[in-house]
């Protein structure tokens, strides 16, 4: 078993940071707790993402946007073009998160985790999650999984994404969110999110997800369950974003499993 360090993992970057942004942490947990979660479940059960809206303010979008060019905060900068994923740019965050991103991932893990069992135990899955976001990172960090998922997206004038999954390992937790930090018509034009999804023996159905800035979406990592004749199956999903038209979009990802 790999040895993980007795240090907090989600110590704040500084003092500063944890002074400042104490309130702001709240009230992002607040605002997560007030969303309506008996349709946000219901809705990824029958069509695999739901929206959550106004999830930040429009201070908080432009802060976490702004620090893109901050290279302390981030591990690693992925140039899509390079890798056949697109184009434009993104930043995977590094341990300590930033405190509104720390704020967002735990904050929202607990009722998403509820989906997550719910799909498991549909599917006849062995999978399981545990209440709290800490818990199940240190499942993945024992299984070498240790690097930080959350990711900041920069796209600018016929950037785009291509149709994916974010899968970084043997633990896999199957739903993830998006928060569009910029707002449509004013920053960009274009630039839609865009999910499709596969049935066996059937055509790929797509959707497209309107968003305002601050509005989060949660969607499925990799599958869901689909109710059929003979009791439920697997519907396969991806997602992309289409090309912006004008201007520049900015998006924060959150991914609840570390990658190896």
């Amino acid at each position: 078993m790999r040895r993980i360090s007795s240090l907090p993992l989600f110590a704040a970057q500084d003092e500063t940071d944890l002074r400042c942004t104490a309130d702001g942490d709240a009230s992002i947990a607040a605002r997560v707790a007030a969303q309506d979660w008996a349709r946000i479940g219901a809705e990824l059960d029958r069509r695999g993402n739901a929206v959550l809206p106004g999830l930040l303010t429009a201070r908080e979008c432009t802060a976490l946007a702004e620090a893109y060019d901050d290279e302390v905060r981030y591990r690693s900068r992925v140039v899509m073009a390079r890798h056949g994923f697109g184009r434009g740019e993104y930043r995977y965050y590094r341990y300590p998160l930033p405190a509104p991103v720390q704020a967002l991932r735990t904050a929202l893990y607990p009722p998403l985790a509820a989906t997550a069992a719910r799909w498991s135990q549909t599917l006849g899955e062995a999978a399981d999650y545990p209440p709290s976001l800490d818990e199940y990172l240190q499942r993945c960090h024992r299984a070498g999984q240790q690097r930080p998922t959350p990711l900041l997206l920069r796209y600018g004038e016929d950037d785009y994404n291509c149709l994916h999954q974010d899968v970084y390992g043997e633990h896999l937790f199957p739903l993830q969110v998006a928060i569009l930090l910029s707002e449509p018509g004013r920053d960009f034009d274009g630039g839609e999110f865009v999910l499709t999804e596969q049935r066996p023996r059937m055509q790929s159905r797509v959707e497209v997800v309107p968003l305002r800035q601050g509005d989060a979406v949660a969607f499925a990592v990799r599958h869901r369950p689909q109710p059929g004749a003979r009791g439920h199956y697997r519907v396969a999903l991806k997602h992309g974003v289409s090309r912006v038209r004008a201007g520049r979009r900015h998006t924060l990802g959150l991914i609840f499993h570390d990658a190896s």
